[in-house]
């Protein structure tokens, strides 16, 4: 399902930043507007998927023509196929060894163990 917002891309300081009028607390930033312009398309998508997961209304968008761009800024439709946003995005299970003792240390300081592996993964695919 391809879902199309209206977005206003603004340029500060050599900086780029982008909010979605009708999708409260949704922005995002980038050191150019090519970057941006696809931190935009991911945070549309993080944002619609965490509307419907948490049962939210889902907010209809604002035709284009009726927004105006304060100066200096531009408005754009923005996309992004939720579906496929939310295939990349859904967790999978897996399996995992570790040595018993630390199986325990690890459960008596009530660590989650998906979280510390998808850090540590995240982390080590960003060198």
């Amino acid at each position: 399902m391809l879902t199309i917002y209206p977005a206003i891309f603004h340029e500060e300081d050599g900086t780029f930043w982008a909010e979605f009028p009708d999708l409260e607390g949704c922005q995002t930033c980038g050191a150019t507007l090519e970057e941006t312009m696809a931190l935009a398309q991911e945070v549309l998508g993080l944002y619609i998927v965490s509307l419907e997961e948490s049962k939210r209304e889902i907010p209809t968008a604002t035709d284009i023509k009726k927004l105006v761009a304060p100066e200096g800024a531009f408005i754009t439709l923005v996309s992004c196929d939720i579906d496929n946003y939310r295939r990349k995005t859904r967790s999978i299970k897996k399996t995992l060894s570790i040595p018993e003792w630390l199986n325990e240390e690890a459960e008596k300081r009530h660590i989650n163990f998906s979280s510390v592996l998808r850090n540590a993964l995240e982390q080590e695919l960003a060198k």
